[in-house]
């Protein structure tokens, strides 16, 4: 048992970090607008993808925030973090920000954009991603799902 024990405490050091990173307004999930956005909170959302990056044998690590400015300088320290790659739901910012593409780049991870709603199905302002091209991927459209959709990809793309 101290063999397994010993094992496992060395496996948890070791583990691979996905930083999950959410922006604007998505704090509110679960209270803004259902119909879009469904009835998940973002602890609801956190949690699945935590279980899912776990089995998987990653350790994921959230962060929130409404400030493009945070959002930047979290992805900025995730090198030095030892994150392995970043999930990035920008929000409102995908549609805007240059300053978060250009943090992703320089991050230089494997990053995946993730979207609840299918943002080619909404207004036409939401159909281009300014982050989305510095990710190998996006997954949009599946509410929740998204979101665990992104970890596998990612850690695949990490395995």
């Amino acid at each position: 048992m101290r063999g397994f024990r010993r094992k496992q405490a060395i496996e948890e050091l070791t583990m691979k970090k996905i930083l999950l990173v959410n922006g604007p307004n998505l704090r509110l999930l679960g209270r803004r607008e259902p119909e879009i956005y469904g009835h998940d909170t973002l602890a609801d959302i956190v949690d699945a993808c935590r279980e899912c990056a776990g089995e998987l044998g990653f350790e994921l690590v959230d962060f929130q925030s409404d400030s493009e400015g945070e959002l930047i300088s979290c992805i900025g320290e995730a090198p030095l973090k030892d994150i392995a790659g970043i999930i990035i739901n920008p929000a409102g910012y995908t549609h805007t920000s240059v300053a978060l593409h250009d943090a992703l780049l320089a991050a230089d991870l494997p990053a995946v954009e993730v979207h609840l709603s299918n943002i080619f199905k909404r207004e036409d302002f939401r159909h281009t991603s300014i982050t989305g091209s510095a990710c190998i991927g996006v997954v949009a459209g599946f509410g929740k799902e998204s979101y665990v959709l992104a970890v596998r990809a990612l850690a695949a793309r990490l395995q």
